[in-house]
């Protein structure tokens, strides 16, 4: 995102590079660039046999607030106006940073916004930014804070006119759409529905919503559902994805 992403190589025993992964959205090893050896032969977290993955995704790792993370809450569709909001404008901070970043910094960022309550952030001016501006608990980006006040105006306007869960969910046709990636590598940084939304966003008045962004987002919020085949999580959000109907 915003042209930066993370690198982190996946070694062999013996130090020879398996695969150079790169990190951007709520994932931090979505973005294989692998070389000529096998797959199976590094170190991962899950195992890869004849194409088919067991345990979780990998990009989880083992650090437990991540685990719960990707167990929880990722995938797991939600149709809040208001959630979805404060998502959105999540997923926006973390531009070019690490989700792990604001995964941690999440309780105090809806501590500096209000709750994430978008009425009170749109009468939000000057002094407020600068007040966030001098809050260590988030990420002080001027660009960023500014387009989340701009942001709670235009998601008034869209909750008002339509819906603002409507208004999303209508790019996936009103349900979550089912994946079946069997690794990472099937995983796509953006997708036509993901632009397209994106793109009817930036014409509401959001920023920082570039297509790639959006996607982590529908990922994130289970208008898709990218859990590989063989997580655990994979079922169980596709069993809440069955209630969904817009």
């Amino acid at each position: 995102m915003a042209g930066q992403r993370n690198r982190r190589l996946l070694e062999m025993p013996g130090g020879k590079t398996l695969a150079v992964v790169h990190a951007v959205g709520d994932c931090p090893f979505w973005f294989f660039t692998m070389t000529n050896v096998p797959w199976n032969a590094g170190r991962t977290v899950n195992k890869i046999d004849e194409g088919q993955t067991t345990g979780r995704c990998p990009w989880c790792g083992d650090a437990p607030d991540y685990v719960a993370y990707h167990d929880d809450e990722w995938g797991r569709p939600e149709t809040a106006s208001r959630a979805l909001w404060e998502k959105l404008i999540l997923d926006g901070f973390q531009a070019g940073l690490a989700w792990i970043t604001i995964l941690r910094k999440r309780e105090a960022f809806r501590q500096a916004f209000a709750g994430f309550e978008p009425t009170v952030i749109a009468t939000w001016g000057e002094p407020e930014v600068t007040r966030l501006l001098g809050d260590p608990g988030i990420v002080r980006s001027r660009a960023k804070i500014e387009a989340t006040i701009g942001n709670a105006r235009a998601y008034l306007e869209i909750e008002a006119r339509t819906g603002f869960d409507r208004f999303l969910w209508d790019f996936v046709d009103g349900s979550p759409l089912q994946s079946a990636p069997l690794s990472m590598a099937d995983v796509p940084v953006k997708t036509p529905q993901s632009e397209a939304m994106s793109k009817a966003l930036k014409q509401a008045g959001f920023k920082f919503c570039g297509p790639v962004i959006v996607y982590a987002f529908m990922q994130a919020t289970g208008m898709v559902n990218d859990h590989l085949v063989g997580c655990p999580a994979r079922e169980a959000c596709a069993a809440e994805g069955r209630l969904v109907s817009f």
